[in-house]
């Protein structure tokens, strides 16, 4: 039995695009993954830079104040309020609700905005004190 030389497509890949459900729901598991594997060496970092002593520490705290540092934990708490904020989505429609088209895709960019503006207004906060 000889194969099809062009195998068939859906119409629909053609026209398919991204919608914004479907976008937070993979950075709902994509910041999972990122605050656990990201987390987890910041802060083992931390802790083990406390305990090895004082020059340890000097080291973990300059690299946290530098841009870089900085960056990373940004992106770390960045990562936790939209983890958080899809979470709450998730329990929502957990008990039935935000089910329908317009629903869904107003609270899926809600946990965006959401998580951006917490962001904004704990570094403001970390920043100007």
């Amino acid at each position: 039995m000889q194969r099809p030389q062009s195998r068939p497509t859906s119409p629909h890949l053609t026209i398919w695009r991204w919608q914004v459900w479907a976008i937070s729901s993979i950075t709902h598991r994509i910041t999972g993954i990122g605050l656990y594997i990201v987390g987890i060496g910041m802060f083992t970092w931390y802790l083990m830079a406390a305990a090895m002593g004082p020059n340890s520490y000097a080291t973990f705290v300059s690299f946290a104040g530098g841009w870089l540092g900085q960056l990373i934990l940004v992106g770390l708490t960045w990562s936790l309020f939209q983890h958080m904020s899809s979470g709450i989505r998730h329990f929502f429609m957990d008990v039935g609700k935000g089910y329908g088209r317009t629903a869904s895709s107003r609270s899926a960019a809600a946990t965006f905005i959401c998580s951006l503006a917490i962001t904004a207004v704990f570094w403001s906060y970390i920043w100007i004190r």
